[in-house]
């Protein structure tokens, strides 16, 4: 296992739509991830989807792939797997019977684990076999973004290290304690490693002192947020 932690979320949003910013601590160090550009469902060629179009029991992210992926390839793939899988989130497949309220079209935010494709891919895996439900991250890089803490409800897609969709979460807690308060139930929550709690410490020290936002420092009583969230889709 790759001894790298998972705060570092990199989104491939549909910006226009959603009309926020990405929850991003640092897009820069890796490029490979960057925001996704994308624009209208017609824009994308989604506008003909119908009642037949996605089937949540059939769909694979794997018709979506490409070697490559642009950013507007990405966008009509997370809109693609949103529309497979938003009836998980209780929301309606398809607006041909009851209609669709136009919040439900848009996709959650969607973003990779980690801070290269190797990480994600590895932390995806442990997402998808229910050994993590649970991921921390620096209360700093929220303050000093100015965006607000995530919270409990919250709808997420997940890429792979290919950037396509894979899995959709619901955040179902949040929690923001000190660094040294952290303790082993999360560590067990969050499934990396030997699941310890010195294993979390030593890993997350590590890759909090990486990443630490411009003009912090490393301390023992660092607030931490603590995330712990529910895969909805695939089902087991």
């Amino acid at each position: 296992m790759v001894s790298v932690s998972d705060e570092t979320r990199e989104p491939e949003r549909n910006d226009e739509a959603a009309g926020a910013a990405d929850r991003v601590d640092d897009t820069a160090a890796a490029p490979a991830y960057g925001p996704a550009a994308a624009g209208s469902d017609e824009e994308a060629g989604l506008g003909t989807s119908g009642p037949d179009t996605f089937d949540p029991a059939t769909f694979d992210p794997e018709d979506y792939a490409d070697t490559e992926p642009g950013d507007a390839d990405v966008a009509q793939a997370v809109q693609s797997f949103w529309e497979a899988v938003r009836p998980y989130a209780g929301m309606a497949k398809t607006g041909v019977v009851t209609g669709v309220l136009a919040s439900e079209t848009v996709p959650p935010p969607a973003w990779a684990f980690g801070d290269d494709p190797e990480v994600a891919d590895e932390l995806l895996d442990l997402i998808l076999a229910r050994e993590k439900t649970a991921t921390s991250s620096m209360a700093w890089e929220y303050d000093d973004a100015g965006e607000p803490l995530p919270q409990s409800g919250e709808l997420f897609i997940l890429l792979d290290g290919e950037r396509q969709p894979r899995a959709l979460i619901r955040t179902t807690s949040v929690d923001t304690v000190p660094f040294d308060e952290v303790d082993e139930d999360v560590a067990r929550a969050e499934g990396e490693g030997d699941k310890t709690l010195e294993y979390w410490r030593t890993e997350h020290e590590s890759f909090f002192r990486r990443h630490l936002p411009e003009g912090r420092e490393f301390a023992g009583d660092m607030p931490v947020v603590v995330e712990r969230f529910e895969l909805l889709y695939p089902k087991r």
